[in-house]
Order: C-alpha cells, then structure tokens, then sequence
C-alpha cells in the first residue's frame, strides 16, 4: 500500500449525497422498531402481532407506505454509489484501490458478523459486504449495464418467491404468514430475557438471513438497488449534477409510486389479508417503493440546492456522515429499550408508541452528530473504519 494513501476529506464530500444517507439512515428506524420491538413476522404481517386499528393501523400505514422498502432501497443504492465513489478516487490519486476496497469491506463484514450475532439479527452490513464484494468487479462497467443488471436482479425475488410458494404449498406459506401463537409468545419470552437467553433465537435467525434469505433474497434486493447506485451515480444523479427539470420529475415519479403502494394495501385488505394474497402484496411494495426512493432522491437534492447551508440540509447530512455510528447506534438504544438487557418493552408498545420512541431516538441522534462533528471530522464508528482501512492512525480532531 502507498503511503500516500488517505481517505476523503470531509471538505470534498457532497453535501446533497450526505443529506440523502442521512434521511436513509434515519428512515429504516421506522421500520426496524418494528422487529426491535415485536416478533420478526410483522414485517411479513402486520396483523400477527400487536393492535392494528384505529391509531394504530393509521401509524402502520404511514410507515409502510412511506417507509417500508423505500430507505433500506435508498441505503442499498448509496452503498452501490459508494462503491464507484471509494474506488475512482484512490484510482484517481494513484492509490492501491482495490487492496484498500478489499480490506474496508472485511472490516465491514466483521462488523456486521459481531452486530448480527451480538445484538440484532436484523442486520444488514454482512448482506452489504457480500454483495460490495461482488458489485466491485463490475466497476468498470457502462451505466447502462449496471441499470439493466440491477433490473435483472430486482426480478429473481419474485421468480424465487413464485417458485417457493409453489413448492411449499398452501399449508406452508399459511404457517409462515401467520405463524402458531405459541411461537410468537416464544419470541417475545425470549427477548424479555437476558442477553444470554436471546441467542436462542438471534444465532439461528441471523445465520438463516445470512445464508438462504441472503441466497433466496437479500442478495437480489440489495443487490439490484446497489446496481441502480451505481448506475446513477455514473449518471450525476446521485451527486447533484442533473438539472432542477430532471429532479422534479423524480419526485413526481416518487409521487407515483406511493400510488402503487396504496393498491397494495388496497388488495391485500380487499383479500382479507389473505395468505395467499401475500405474495402479490410484497410485489406493489417492492416496486413502488423503488420509485418513492427515487423521489426522496429528487426532493432531497432539490432542497439541498435551494438550502445548502440551511438547517435541514446540515442536520440531514451530518447524520449522514455518521451513517455507520448512527446505523449501530440505533441497535444499541433501541435493544437497550425493548430488549430484556434493558427496560425489557419487547412486546408491550403498540404502533403509535413506537413512533415516539423512534422519534426520541432521532432526537438523540441528530443532537449527537451535530455536535460531534463540530469538534471531529468523523464518526467514532468512521474514524476506527478508516484508520483500519489505511493502516495508521487517521486525524480525527477538526
């Protein structure tokens, strides 16, 4: 490795692509409060655990339609961006790229291996650094290609899905969309617990996201998005460089897909919230929500333009800047809230009160990066990441 090696610095970062990790970031709590806080199936069923109306279904609702699918797609398509972004410029500045690149993402995977194993089965950083493994070698590639091949990936989940559900058959596909009761009170046992006591579940279902759910899903989902990343990046739109005319029409793009999410929650309720209706549900959402990323990118980068320097942009891409602290963090309050380690909650809010605590949540957050980055040029979790990835000691005072 050179010695010239270095990261970016903070004064080269563009303020527009911080602002919508930031929002990224900040939005999958919305969603990840949820398996915080309840049984793992209510992500594939809202109605298999807690209270779901008045209030209560309006909360689950605004989530979904607005959240569910639409920052975890956002945040793929930024660590896709990022993967063109960490390369061309130690490329650009003569540096081992790749060398650099292949050490970051297994510092990446060790980090996600202890958060998913440690902490949260829910994680999403070793499913981030399989795919970045195998993303990079297409670096190179035209941005059309990258775009069709994340097209291409985004349509294996509904052939596997198809596949699945024709080969477990309707008994199968019932259970899993309304699992026994004893199961889901197991769950909630389990983490009202000790931290001890919740790997009987956290190890298996962390291994099983890892291994089939990676092989069966996240590696096309996540995957497909971080194609689309980088595709767009390539293109300027993810750095700011198209025209206000182009942005506007994402958000109205963005507009159009929250359409296509409503007639999801149309059908499946048309249905009865029918196990077989589920299958077809998830497909409204997984490309609707698609589209809806799209216009947060639109209406993010249109802000910014219009407010650079303003309170929301700085605030939003300060968070961003400490996407990774921030995204661990979360883990932390969060179990510590509902976990049995903690206050042990795990079970016991319902949907309007979890969008209170992911409110004070964010409120923590957002102060924290603020003020942390008055005094430092990263993130705690960054800072360590970097200096990993270089190999000496990295400036971390402003």
């Amino acid at each position: 490795m050179s010695d010239a090696a270095t990261p970016t610095p903070p004064s080269d970062r563009i303020v527009s692509l911080d602002a919508i990790r930031g929002l990224a970031v900040l939005g999958i709590l919305l969603i990840n409060v949820w398996v915080f806080a309840m049984p793992e199936s209510v992500l594939l069923n809202p109605q298999t655990y807690g209270d779901l109306t008045g209030a209560n279904y309006w909360a689950w609702l605004a989530a979904h339609v607005f959240a569910k699918s639409k920052f975890i797609t956002l945040f793929s398509a930024l660590f896709g961006a990022g993967i063109l972004l960490f390369t061309d410029s130690k490329r650009r500045d003569g540096e081992a790229a790749m060398g650099l690149y292949y050490r970051r993402i297994g510092l990446l995977l060790l980090a996600g291996l202890g958060h998913a194993y440690l902490l949260w089965y829910g994680d999403v950083l070793v499913a981030y650094a399989l795919c970045g493994l195998l993303l990079v070698s297409f670096r190179n590639r035209e941005p059309v290609v990258l775009a069709r091949l994340g097209v291409l990936f985004l349509l294996a989940p509904f052939a596997t899905e198809l596949f699945a559900a024709i080969a477990q058959g309707p008994s199968v596909i019932a259970q899993q969309w309304q699992p026994p009761a004893a199961t889901l009170q197991q769950e909630v046992a389990t983490y009202r617990s000790g931290w001890l006591a919740q790997m009987d579940h956290r190890v298996p279902t962390a291994f099983r996201r890892q291994t089939s759910g990676f092989v069966g899903s996240t590696l096309w989902r996540a995957g497909g998005s971080m194609f689309l990343g980088m595709a767009l990046y390539r293109w300027g739109v993810l750095t700011g460089e198209r025209s206000t005319r182009f942005y506007r029409r994402l958000v109205a793009v963005g507009v159009v897909g929250l359409l296509v999410v409503l007639a999801g929650v149309w059908y499946v309720e048309a249905n009865d919230w029918s196990a077989g209706a589920a299958m077809y549900w998830r497909q409204f959402n997984h490309w609707g929500s698609l589209l809806v990323a799209g216009g947060y990118v639109g209406a993010v980068t249109l802000y910014a333009r219009w407010r650079p320097t303003g309170i929301v942009t700085r605030t939003l891409a300060a968070v961003g800047r400490t996407a990774f602290t921030n995204y661990l963090f979360q883990t932390v309050l969060a179990t510590s809230i509902f976990y049995g380690h903690g206050l042990g909650l795990f079970g016991r809010l319902d949907r309007v009160e979890l969008l209170g605590v992911v409110v004070a949540i964010w409120a923590v957050q957002i102060g924290l990066s603020v003020a942390w980055l008055r005094f430092f040029r990263f993130g705690p979790v960054e800072w360590c990441w970097r200096t990993l990835t270089y190999g000496e000691r990295q400036p971390v005072w402003r």
